[in-house]
């Protein structure tokens, strides 16, 4: 059976050595062969565990958050709720249980709709959200369901859109390439001529990443927003500013693997640069909120409040389950995800207060600093 390793070889051998970018593309999102488009990666018998698979109450959380904010935006109607990457669609499900309770007018104005290009993934959120109680329509990108107020979710989806990448040398920046080796095997190397991106000043052997599909997507989201109004959010693994190291990660079956040893097998990830996020939203006008630790946006949320209540009548080892995964949402330990993971949201310049997040930059400001 032909591989997408082989279909990668054959390519470079044909067109040259590939960018990180286009290899990272290739590796998830082939159409046939791609990490994305041929599996469930999710939960102890996939690659990895996202927070909703964590606990009910991420979800929930997320709900109220979006209900929140549907309240301060006047109770629009109607209003787009649009989660990017939805996995297996607990979040949504969760979310709009959460919603039905605490916010049950907003599920009239409610029109739900999901970004999902995986066909494995889209037959699991249907199976899930089959008895959500609202209309769910199925998009392969974002660009359709982009009309009207809207409210976006995202989590850990940002991570897994194409980087570039730079290496430092006494030459310059020049960017990062997937070629071949001696013997035919993949292999990173340098572009010989450096880049004229004018990407600053570093010391040789430093890393530079460049997010371009990610600020592309948040500075037309976000001009979607500023025009016809709502908030998004985006949670995911990263930085709060941008750093000199390379990030390139693959994941399979809960481990760190070799990226360039199975393309399309493992899961191709890098930490989310927010700083180049928030500096994309700010461009389209947009306010900026955040970012802040996953742990302090939860808590601030009802985190503590919420597991409490949904320990009342349970077992011994219920209480002890739902106490163990606040903990892992909560942990602020080196690589606990209440402390790797970030949380930005940015929003309408009539939104200048979101649940749970510190308002940061807001086109008044840029006003302000023209005007002096």
């Amino acid at each position: 059976m032909r591989t997408l390793k082989d279909e990668i070889i054959e390519m470079i051998r044909l067109e040259g050595p590939l960018t990180v970018e286009r290899y990272m593309d290739l590796c998830l999102g082939h159409p046939t062969l791609g990490y994305y488009t041929t599996r469930d990666p999710f939960g102890l018998d996939g690659d990895f565990i996202t927070a909703p698979e964590v606990s009910q109450i991420f979800g929930e959380l997320l709900g109220l958050w979006a209900g929140l904010v549907w309240r301060d935006m006047g109770s629009a109607s109607p209003v787009r709720l649009i989660e990017l990457g939805p996995g297996r669609g607990t979040l949504m499900a969760d979310a709009l249980r959460a919603i039905t309770r605490a916010f049950p007018t907003m599920t009239a104005a409610l029109e739900v709709h999901l970004v999902e290009t995986s066909p494995v993934l889209r037959a699991r959120q249907q199976q899930t959200l089959a008895d959500a109680g609202v209309k769910v329509t199925w998009h392969h990108e974002i660009t359709a369901p982009l009309a009207g107020p809207v409210i976006i979710l995202a989590n850990e989806f940002m991570d897994a859109l194409p980087i570039q990448q730079f290496v430092a040398m006494q030459t310059g920046w020049h960017e990062r390439l997937v070629g071949l080796d001696d013997q035919g095997a993949l292999m990173f190397g340098l572009a010989a001529e450096p880049t004229h991106d004018g990407l600053g000043e570093a010391e040789p052997g430093d890393t530079m990443e460049i997010p371009r599909a990610g600020q592309r997507l948040i500075r037309f989201v976000a001009e979607h927003i500023v025009a016809h109004g709502g908030a998004a959010l985006l949670i995911d693994y990263g930085a709060f500013a941008q750093g000199t190291t390379d990030t390139l990660q693959a994941v399979r079956q809960h481990r760190f693997v070799d990226p360039l040893a199975d393309p399309g097998q493992a899961d191709l990830t890098a930490q989310v640069n927010f700083e180049r996020l928030a500096n994309s939203a700010a461009l389209a006008n947009a306010c900026v909120h955040g970012p802040a630790s996953q742990a302090a946006f939860l808590v601030s949320l009802g985190l503590h409040e919420r597991a409490e209540a949904l320990k009342t009548g349970a077992t011994l080892a219920q209480s002890r389950a739902i106490d163990a995964a606040v903990t892992r949402l909560a942990a602020m330990s080196e690589r606990g995800m209440g402390e790797l993971f970030k949380v930005l949201a940015f929003s309408h310049p009539s939104l200048k207060a979101l649940p749970g997040l510190h308002l940061v930059w807001s086109p008044d400001q840029r006003q302000a600093d023209e005007d002096t």
